[in-house]
């Protein structure tokens, strides 16, 4: 089993990193390999606070287009485990401070 850093998530998603096309292409060959690899809930939850940090990232991603993004890795077929991230955002109740940050643009 191969576990995914969150580093590497990041650096795949974004263009601008200077990592971004190793990074890719790492990712790349998980998603269409045979390998057995998974993008463990820490990661995850990395991925998606440094991607749309706008004090990390200028312009940061839009929340949607990086829930998008490991939506689009763990619909794979090997990734594990298999889960919808925005069933579980809708259905997490989130203190309404923590709401108002991970509502995407223009809603």
């Amino acid at each position: 089993m191969i576990a995914v850093d969150s580093n590497l998530l990041v650096y795949a998603h974004r263009e601008d990193s200077p990592w971004h096309h190793a990074a890719y292409v790492r990712i790349v060959e998980l998603a269409e390999g045979s390998a057995a690899w998974a993008i463990p809930w820490p990661c995850i939850h990395e991925f998606l606070s440094i991607v749309t940090h706008p004090r990390i990232y200028t312009p940061p991603t839009p929340l949607a287009k990086a829930i998008d993004q490991v939506e689009a890795w763990l619909e794979s077929p090997e990734p594990c485990p298999a889960f919808r991230i925005r069933g579980l955002l809708a259905s997490t109740p989130l203190p309404p401070s923590s709401r108002a940050r991970i509502r995407p643009t223009g809603t």
